[in-house]
């Protein structure tokens, strides 16, 4: 028979259950913050949106510019609009950082080629004999005007 005071303690079979869930959530939190990351670089919400800044051209003019864009499945269509007219985007991709808009400049076939960094937007544009720079940051969402009641 065990002397009375030799007590039983569940403090090994404790020990064991905490250091497995210490194990899952050192597992589990690198995880949820390569997610959280995903979602905060755009990669998850692609390009849609509205973009907005200058772009000059060959004569050194600065030109305002706002990129109406859609993404879907990596390729990219939408509007670019400016002090110049309204554009529609014909095609084009999105790959890692890399975008690339085609679009039609009233009779002569433009190009866009950007680099996307943050929430910003900047490369150099073609469409005929002109081109130059360009950068666009997002605009902030607009929010839905309220109904009147």
């Amino acid at each position: 028979m065990k002397s009375p005071h030799h007590k039983r303690t569940a403090a090994p079979a404790l020990m064991t259950t905490a250091q497995r869930m210490l194990v899952w959530c050192l597992v589990l939190a690198p995880l949820c913050i390569a997610m959280a990351q995903q979602g905060k670089n755009g990669s998850a919400k692609g390009l849609n949106g509205r973009y907005e800044g200058s772009a000059k051209n060959a004569a050194g003019d600065i030109i305002t510019v706002a990129f109406e864009l859609t993404e879907k499945d990596g390729a990219m269509s939408g509007m670019i609009r400016s002090d110049h007219g309204d554009f529609t985007i014909t095609g084009g991709s999105h790959k890692g950082d890399d975008v690339r808009l085609e679009f039609d400049g009233n009779g002569a076939s433009g190009t866009i080629l950007l680099k996307l960094a943050e929430d910003k937007l900047a490369g150099t544009w073609s469409a005929g004999d002109d081109g130059g720079s360009v950068e666009v940051k997002k605009a902030a969402a607009q929010e839905a005007p309220k109904e009147k009641s």
